[in-house]
């Protein structure tokens, strides 16, 4: 378990990944691209969020959402993946739980997927590229 203490302080801001208990918030990073998975637990982690598991597309990650539930506090979902797509990953979700934290992750050009995903109940989207400061402001907007 990680601890504000065990975090380096390059700046003198609490990280923001923690609960105002002092746990961590519990991430699961949903997305068929290995490179922005890894890049959003960097940034994720950086800032001291847990990510408690990743999934390489929609299907599995419903799976894991279902299996660590109640332990995930939010769902970075990508749009476009194979086998199962974000917006039907995000349906199956709500469906499950309505009360889930998910942000969609999206290219540029997928407006029309955003926003029948914010309909379905996604709590905010990111656009890549990832930029660190709106990845996190958006997570933390949807934490509220």
């Amino acid at each position: 378990m990680i601890s504000r203490g065990d975090l380096p302080t390059m700046n003198d801001r609490e990280p923001e990944g923690f609960k105002p208990d002092g746990t961590p918030y519990r991430v699961l990073v949903v997305d068929d691209s290995m490179f922005v998975a890894k890049q959003l637990t960097q940034i994720l982690t950086s800032a001291g969020f847990e990510v408690v598991a990743t999934a390489p597309d929609g299907q599995v990650g419903v799976e894991r959402f279902k299996e660590l539930h109640p332990g995930v506090d939010l769902v970075t979902m990508d749009v476009t993946m194979p086998k199962m797509d974000g917006v039907t990953a995000l349906q199956q979700i709500m469906d499950f739980d309505s009360n889930a934290r998910v942000v969609m992750i999206s290219a540029l050009g997928k407006t029309d997927l955003v926003k029948k995903s914010l309909m379905i109940g996604a709590r905010n989207y990111i656009i890549k590229p990832l930029d660190r400061q709106k990845v996190l402001e958006r997570i933390l907007n949807s934490l509220k």
